[in-house]
């Protein structure tokens, strides 16, 4: 493959993302190839060490901000006419209400999900803290009130670092599970407004 041919796909695979985004991605595999070359490769040569078209074209999909590509699709392509302009502003209060209701309810739920999260690895930091509260209260009994309370605060104790330990687990797979589930969705979003959805 030719660096005109790889240059053409590339740019042909990154169709949809701003124009300036993709501009500068090829001027940068352009230069990239001809530095290569310079090292003494061959242009082919050069071209299989920088990695497939759509490998390259899938990174860059993944670097790019989701709301400059959903500003690159909902930019209008010619300019408005007078009577777009005016039913645009006339039907403001409707789509403007349920574009903030929209916007709202997923921000809800995503901030909802992320409190959840953030609520349960609350109860496992406290867990520890309250096993070493039990310690303490197990060595104040013991001296005060003799083994039977002592005895007590130590299970306590046991039982709480046992929670500690099956709550660091849990809340692990449930963070890595979200944040997977979060890049996933994203991908898709970026798919759809870019037209690659399967």
């Amino acid at each position: 493959m030719t660096k005109y041919e790889f240059l053409y796909k590339l740019e042909h695979a990154l169709k949809g993302l701003p124009q300036k985004e993709v501009n500068e991605r090829i001027s940068f595999y352009s230069e990239m190839i001809d530095d290569y070359m310079e090292e003494g490769l061959s242009e082919e040569n050069a071209i299989e060490k920088i990695g497939t078209v759509e490998n390259i074209a899938s990174q860059i999909t993944e670097e790019i901000p989701l709301g400059k590509i959903i500003i690159e699709k909902v930019k209008p392509k010619r300019k408005l006419t007078a009577l777009e302009i005016i039913l645009l502003i006339v039907g403001s209060p409707i789509w403007g209400a349920l574009l903030i209701s929209l916007f709202a309810v997923v921000f809800s739920l995503y901030a909802c999900l992320w409190a959840v999260i953030v609520s349960l690895w609350a109860v496992g930091v406290c867990l520890p803290i309250f096993a070493i509260a039990c310690i303490v209260m197990g060595i104040i009994s013991l001296i005060s009130n003799g083994v039977t309370v002592a005895l007590l605060f130590l299970s306590c104790t046991l039982v709480s670092l046992g929670l500690t330990f099956l709550f660091y687990l849990a809340n692990k797979f449930i963070t890595k599970g979200f944040c997977f589930i979060n890049l996933k969705t994203t991908k898709i979003i970026k798919n759809a407004f870019l037209g690659k959805g399967k």
